[in-house]
């Protein structure tokens, strides 16, 4: 006789199987493209969450012994944070670029003089490679750090994807890494790089990193897509994480893959596969704000920043950011009272 209790155990024993078949069962795959506008803003507040967790360990690994070098550069990045998330914008610099009249002036110049850019310049830390650059940095800005950390000292100029300049990209690429460890999200530009407006606000809401690129093809139809926009980590924002500080460590370790290149090379080989594997948000932003040589735009309503990339030689990148810089102290006279800066 089929009993009450003979009733129950047929049901527990069914709500097993049904439990351990769906333990069994794969997880489903997030699909690679783009994404609808109503789950940007979903996979942006995930993202965020995610590396407010992140951070905080990083900021307990922050609060532990340091050495004596971290803790001036510490002190230095939390002179120049912003406070609502924690970042900060760098630049790297060397004698020849530091010289009267070279790069740096021109640099800070372009921020004093941009639609809202003068106050960016208190979140901005100089990185000097050399003595003479940090002597330089130090009569000029008022966040100079010397970079000691190597006894190779890159004074001259580096000549594109020689040696020298090989050497100091991807000691570059450590330094990054350094201030990650220290909990710091950051924004690098090249010093080759003028800035005329607020870049930070065209920065892809919930990215875990986005970087500038020499050609944003496809980019209206499909801005999420990593396809056919050749990075250019001449400007690149990072957002502090644990899984960004393995991704740093897979991207340098990949070098090896690909011997005599710089490290943007190496981005640009592995951005289907690296971000991926650690749950990272990477995206391109459009030439149409980030600009430069490659691919220039002086649609100076809509443009932020003009990188001097695709010119060889100091010589060349001065005359012709100079040339732009101009053209924009033009653009403001001629607008005055309609721009907010």
């Amino acid at each position: 006789m089929f009993t009450m209790r003979d009733f129950l155990g047929l049901f527990v024993g069914a709500a097993v199987t049904a439990a351990c078949f769906v333990l069994l069962l794969p997880p489903a795959q997030c699909p690679w493209g783009v994404l609808p506008a109503e789950q940007e803003l979903d996979l942006g507040n995930a993202t965020t969450q995610a590396a407010e967790l992140s951070t905080n360990k990083l900021d307990k690994a922050a609060t532990s012994t340091l050495a004596e070098d971290d803790k001036q550069l510490e002190g230095l990045l939390r002179a120049a944070v912003m406070a609502d998330n924690k970042t900060v914008i760098m630049t790297f610099t060397n004698k020849a670029w530091t010289a009267p009249g070279s790069l740096q002036d021109l640099f800070l110049e372009s921020f004093r003089i941009g639609d809202g850019t003068a106050p960016l310049l208190k979140h901005l830390v100089i990185i000097a490679v050399d003595a003479n650059a940090y002597e330089a940095c130090q009569r000029a800005h008022p966040l100079c750090y010397h970079l000691h950390d190597s006894a190779a000292a890159y004074t001259a100029e580096q000549v594109y994807m020689a040696k020298g300049y090989l050497e100091m990209m991807w000691r570059r690429n450590r330094f990054q890494v350094r201030v990650l460890r220290l909990g710091y999200s950051f924004v690098f530009t090249d010093m080759d790089i003028i800035w005329l407006r607020n870049p930070l606000l065209r920065v892809p809401f919930g990215a875990d990193l986005a970087m500038s690129c020499d050609a944003y093809r496809n980019g209206a139809h499909r801005p999420y897509d990593l396809d056919r926009k050749a990075a250019n980590s001449g400007f690149i924002y990072v957002r502090a994480s644990d899984r960004m500080l393995e991704f740093y460590e897979s991207w340098y370790a990949a070098r090896v893959k690909y011997p005599g290149t710089n490290e943007q090379y190496v981005f640009d080989r592995e951005k289907y596969v690296l971000p991926g594997r650690h749950g990272l948000l990477v995206q391109f932003v459009d030439t149409a704000y980030l600009s430069g040589f490659c691919e220039l735009s002086k649609d100076f309503n809509k443009v932020c920043t003009v990188h001097a990339n695709c010119l060889v030689g100091l010589k060349d990148k001065l005359e012709k950011l100079t040339e732009v810089l101009e053209e924009w102290k033009q653009f403001r006279a001629n607008t005055t009272g309609q721009l907010t800066g």
